[in-house]
């Protein structure tokens, strides 16, 4: 055998327990939490250190990893592509009018003021089912819940193809929004059913990718649909049309491939379901050890309000930005539809790629608190920049960019906080709390900036009252807990 490091020689003797009373075993089954670094022992880590010719290893791998390992590696590739594309519909649906505003304004005589309404009113809806709905999905049956989410809006975007009045605009909006309402949140809570905590931004990570690859697929696919009159319907109607159509017809799909519980799951073999149904059991016992939260204690506990806050004054920046981005990038550049949605998708490319590390690097880690605040305070900084240097379209775009990037980071570590110290319904009602009440954010933002563009025919008014909301997020993700927000799972 070959030499090897001090720090390999440490790590080896932990693993051959020579040093085995270092090891303090807070985390269950196949992971450990040691003195002064953090050990994650899987299968795929073992059979790589056996297989290196410097680091000879007699320790073997135990039946409960190879299990643990097989359970998460099935439990993933079953759960979470097939949620990825629920979400990609649900945004394509929800953002649809970003670029439909491209076009619809001129048709139907509405101004930035107006556009800007039905934008952010749909959010008005949106936060009348939020606790509601993952209340259902932890009580009753989230993928019926979600089955039924997706068909109603579904139905209500193909509507939005006939409208002709701006009253017709703001209502068919609002019920947009009351339809999709619940469905982040209840794949929120579904995902903390299958996921334990030590796995948990990882997985929010990689459903919530489908956020800013929404925008990546759906930018160029709206500009292109912008661009077709058949059967004397404009394009913008057409957007409408063959964009909320797929939502009804996974909606359907959603009732039968979606199992809610492990316990149902007969698609994971008797000792997978054993064992991730244990490992949830021992991350409940532990809460439940700490404290144990009635709802209305978790409405109105400090966090929970914090993260309220931060999550609304977070996505007022985002959708102040998202809602007009399009339209501010057209106006510099008085490029055609086509090329401005393909350059709208780039601060969501570069937020994809962001997001997946930041998640990954939570969970390495376990801290949260951090890893949410700064991609925001960074959020907020860069587009002051982007503020400044407005006139420049390279420059605009570049740092419009980066504000994406940064934006799309904080959410995998973020939304891991609340199901980190509340359980069950507690986690569910608050995680319906933060999210109906942050997507109000997505009311305010499109609102305000509408106004101050009519009111002051720039957009730098606008983009300076969303660097204060994307700071001020920043600062109140600090103020959540202390330190290094770490859950102890018995």
């Amino acid at each position: 055998m070959g030499t090897t490091s001090a720090a390999s020689r440490d790590f080896l003797e932990l693993l051959s327990g020579r040093r085995i009373g270092t090891i303090s075993r807070r985390l269950s089954g196949d992971s450990a939490s040691l003195v002064g670094k953090d050990l994650l022992v899987s299968a795929v880590n073992l059979q790589a250190i056996a297989a290196s010719p410097e680091i000879e290893v007699h320790m073997p791998v135990t039946p409960d990893i190879v299990v643990a390992e097989r359970a998460r590696s099935r439990i993933a590739w079953r759960l979470l592509p097939f949620l990825f594309l629920l979400y990609v519909i649900a945004f394509l649906d929800r953002m649809n009018i970003s670029a439909a505003a491209l076009q619809m304004p001129g048709d139907l005589g509405f101004s930035d003021r107006v556009v800007g309404l039905g934008a952010g009113i749909f959010f008005l809806g949106y936060f009348l089912l939020g606790i509601p709905g993952a209340l259902v999905a932890e009580q009753w049956s989230a993928s019926r819940w979600i089955a039924r989410i997706m068909i109603s809006w579904g139905i209500l975007t193909v509507l939005m193809a006939f409208i002709r009045t701006a009253w017709q605009f703001y209502l068919v909006r609002f019920l947009v929004g009351t339809a999709e309402a619940g469905f982040f949140p209840i794949v929120i809570v579904y995902l903390s059913h299958w996921f334990p905590n030590q796995d948990r931004a990882k997985a929010v990570a990689r459903f919530y990718a489908a956020n800013p690859l929404s925008f990546v697929i759906g930018s160029p696919l709206a500009g292109y649909l912008l661009g077709i009159s058949w059967l004397s319907l404009r394009g913008w109607r057409w957007l409408f049309i063959l964009e909320g159509i797929p939502a009804v017809v996974f909606g359907a799909i959603t009732a039968f491939y979606l199992t809610d519980w492990p316990r149902e799951a007969s698609w994971l073999r008797s000792e997978e379901r054993d064992w991730i149904t244990e490992q949830l059991s021992r991350e409940k016992q532990a809460k439940q050890q700490l404290r144990s939260y009635t709802v209305w204690q978790a409405l109105g506990h400090r966090d929970v309000l914090l993260l309220t806050f931060a999550y609304f004054f977070a996505l007022t920046g985002n959708y102040g930005i998202a809602f007009w981005l399009p339209t501010i990038l057209k106006r510099l550049s008085s490029q055609s539809n086509l090329r401005v949605t393909l350059l709208a998708a780039l601060p969501y490319l570069a937020g994809f790629l962001v997001q997946q590390f930041n998640g990954w690097h939570s969970d390495r880690t376990g801290e949260r608190r951090w890893h949410a605040a700064l991609p925001l305070l960074l959020s907020g900084v860069t587009l002051s920049l982007a503020v400044v240097w407005g006139s420049n379209i390279v420059l605009s775009v570049m740092l419009f960019t980066v504000v994406g990037a940064c934006y799309f980071a904080f959410h995998p570590a973020f939304w891991t906080v609340p199901s980190a110290f509340l359980g069950e319904s507690a986690a569910a009602a608050s995680i319906g709390l933060i999210n109906s009440v942050g997507n109000l954010g997505g009311f305010v933002g499109p609102l305000i900036m509408g106004y101050l563009v009519t009111r002051t025919h720039s957009f730098n008014a606008g983009l300076s009252y969303l660097v204060g909301s994307l700071c001020l997020s920043g600062l109140l993700m600090l103020a959540i807990g202390g330190g290094r927000r770490r859950v102890v799972l018995g």
